[in-house]
């Protein structure tokens, strides 16, 4: 597994913020609209904002609904190809990494040291070994 495999999920997840975020936009949009209640003759057609912001708001959560099961899809795998990682600690590093997503500092204080260098270092070290396993396949 490359290091832009173990990547996919945490961009899965910006995309489901992204998503989340345009959602309450348009949930904002779709409950600031009012309706104009008025006896006088008009010369525009009355746009359906609530119409077309409900419409939106329908196809972002069908989108996101998408995204979450590939995002739970992607966890999935994440996690079988990280069990199967024989140092422990390693598995630790990438666990930290790509499922829960923390900074190379959180994840050295988590695994008992100071230096963020640690991890990474170890991590890219890691990674090397795979894309030359990868590499002579």
């Amino acid at each position: 597994m490359t290091q832009k495999e173990l990547s996919q999920l945490n961009y899965l997840r910006q995309e489901i913020l992204e998503i989340q975020g345009r959602i309450k936009v348009l949930e904002t949009l779709a409950t600031k609209c009012t309706a104009q209640i008025s006896d006088m003759p008009r010369s525009q057609p009355i746009n359906d904002k609530i119409g077309k912001y409900t419409a939106q708001i329908a196809d972002l959560k069908a989108e996101l609904e998408i995204k979450v099961y590939r995002c739970y899809q992607e966890f999935l795998r994440l996690n079988r190809y990280i069990e199967e990682v024989e140092d422990r600690q390693m598995r630790i590093i990438l666990a930290l990494r790509y499922i829960q997503g923390l900074t190379w500092q959180q994840i050295a204080h988590k695994i008992g040291k100071n230096d963020e260098q640690y991890p990474r270092k170890k991590h890219n070290t890691f990674i090397k070994k795979l894309d030359e396993r990868s590499d002579n396949t």
